[in-house]
């Protein structure tokens, strides 16, 4: 074990007020009207319609109606006591068409719901009601800014559109202008949808599984930066670490959460570039920040027609290893290896001097990707698992890949966060991207060398493929127990998949332990379900302690 000198924060004040009501007051005078024409001219005249918009095709296309409670839905095989809750997932589900360009990232936010009690299923879709839905529904139209538009000199002129809007107010920003589209976490009693650049919304599941937008939460008005969408919380402590970033000083800020919902003073943290962060992660005394060449750099998106953020192949990867309970940055501790990026690590603990981080390493990024114009090849989406290694005595970092490509969206038994683990369910990737299938890894396992496909062996102890025109989403392990006095992978994984063939959407549960091909459940949905980000389970008893909210 790691020795720290750093003391866990105290408090025994009251935790945060009351969820914060999101009421936005936007204006459609003749200032809006004429800022409308002009963006009409302005994308007549400069936006390239040419540009495909490949995420609001097929299954990546939104469904534009909310599904309420549809009850005792067709269950093949069944569903076992320990999935009583509710399986949530979100994803990007845009309201209305984009009047220009669009990415997968812009979407309105939607959580799909599986409520499971006594081995029945209801099925329930709502978008998460934020601010920027609000108004646009007020509008009856599109209005804020898409990251799909900001490219080239038409992305300049769309960022200007965006500041009229405000000065002029049409749009009211106070409430931020986050999606709430990419992951859910329960925390303190609270079911928070996600957006890196806004702040969390509120949601509430309802006893037949229905979805309630209650409001934002600030924390008491602590919280006056982004919240990261991957947060992590201490299974064993009950608190909550999160981080935001941003393209002005302090880039990076630091948070912690008590099990009871205060958080704790900010700890900024020093890098030389606004970067992209999209997660990090904690171990038992520790948090893990990447620092990686993925830059802000709106200059260069004017004068080199390219995307707003774009990636810096001659810089090296830079992983800042801080104590967590740290009350600033003096004892952070740089690491640097080889340049890339990464969206979604899987763990991290302590192995005596060495801080180890399990994560999904992606080298040399198209980014056609990012811009919503994805070839369908493999190789443009080339994720890798990967073990690194930050040796806190000799100040050396190592790294070794675990897995060929393309993997993603790993996900671990979560009672494990922050402390050693030995399984890991990623998902299998094509090259738009899409998920063709479930993969376990034993880490305690070597990888095979040479090996230029995922199949089983080695370190791949399953593989459980969804078939042809099959495509599924993020797998959440659910334990038979909870806690960690059963065997580690002793559960289920649960997650979405559909059928480009049938155009149906169902819900799996498969044997974590065994993977095997045959499904322990299958549950028909009555609506299609497209590809999204990010799921979560909420279990039983979670849902009756947020029920008194």
């Amino acid at each position: 074990m790691v020795e720290v000198e750093v003391e866990k924060p105290s408090y025994s004040g009251e935790a945060e007020k009351e969820i914060m009501e999101v009421n936005p007051k936007p204006n459609n005078g003749l200032s809006s009207k004429l800022i409308d024409w002009f963006e009409k001219l302005v994308v007549k005249l400069v936006y390239d319609s040419s540009q495909p918009l490949q995420y609001l095709s097929g299954n990546f296309g939104p469904v534009r109606h909310e599904t309420p409670p549809t009850k005792d839905l067709p269950v093949i095989g069944y569903l076992p006591e320990c999935l009583n809750g509710e399986f949530v997932r979100v994803g990007p589900n845009p309201k209305f068409d984009p009047v220009a360009g669009y990415h997968w990232f812009d979407g309105d936010g939607m959580v799909h719901g599986l409520r499971i009690k006594d081995g029945k299923a209801t099925y329930v879709s709502r978008y998460v009601r934020t601010s920027r839905l609000k108004q646009e529904e007020y509008f009856g139209g599109a209005k804020f800014m898409k990251f799909g538009d900001l490219k080239g000199l038409f992305g300049l002129l769309m960022v200007n559109i965006h500041m009229l809007r405000e000065k002029f107010k049409v749009l009211d920003l106070s409430y931020g202008i986050g999606t709430a589209n990419t992951a859910l976490v329960y925390h303190h009693g609270k079911l928070l949808a996600l957006h890196e650049g806004d702040k969390p919304y509120v949601l509430k599941v309802l006893e037949d599984g229905d979805l309630q937008t209650l409001g934002m939460l600030d924390y008491d008005k602590r919280l006056a930066h982004s919240f990261t969408a991957h947060p992590k919380v201490d299974p064993v402590t009950g608190e909550m670490f999160t981080f935001g970033y941003s393209q002005t000083p302090p880039f990076i800020t630091y948070r912690v959460i008590s099990e009871d919902g205060f958080m704790h003073d900010p700890v900024p943290i020093t890098i030389s570039d606004p970067v992209m962060m999209h997660d990090f992660a904690i171990t038992e005394n520790y948090a893990i920040f990447m620092d990686l060449p993925f830059i802000f750099r709106p200059k260069e998106m004017v004068k080199e027609k390219k995307l707003i953020v774009s990636f810096d192949a001659s810089k090296k990867a830079r992983f800042g290893v801080l104590p967590r309970y740290a009350k600033n940055e003096l004892l952070i501790k740089w690491f640097e290896l080889p340049n890339c990026f990464i969206f979604h690590n899987a763990n991290a603990w302590e192995e005596e001097d060495e801080v180890v981080l399990i994560t999904c390493r992606l080298e040399n990024p198209d980014l056609e990707m990012v811009n919503g114009t994805t070839k369908e090849k493999l190789e443009h989406f080339p994720n890798e698992l990967y073990e690194m290694r930050f040796n806190l005595k000799t100040g050396l970092a190592s790294q070794r890949k675990l897995s060929a490509s393309a993997v993603e969206f790993p996900r671990v038994n979560e009672s494990y966060t922050g402390r050693k683990q030995r399984y890991v369910y990623g998902t299998r990737l094509d090259g738009l991207p899409r998920i063709t299938g479930i993969v376990k890894f034993d880490l305690q396992a070597e990888p095979e060398s040479g090996k230029t496909r995922l199949e089983v062996g080695g370190n791949v102890q399953g593989l459980y493929e969804l078939g042809p025109g099959r495509f599924g989403s993020e797998a959440i392990f659910v334990p038979k127990v909870a806690g960690v006095s059963s065997e580690e992978d002793d559960g289920y994984l649960v997650f979405f998949v559909h059928d480009e063939n049938s155009g149906k959407s169902a819900v799996h549960v498969i044997d974590a332990k065994t993977m095997s091909a045959d499904p322990v459940a299958v549950v028909d949905l009555p609506s299609r379900v497209p590809y999204g980000f990010h799921a979560l389970f909420v279990t039983e008893e979670q849902l009756q302690e947020q029920a008194k909210l």
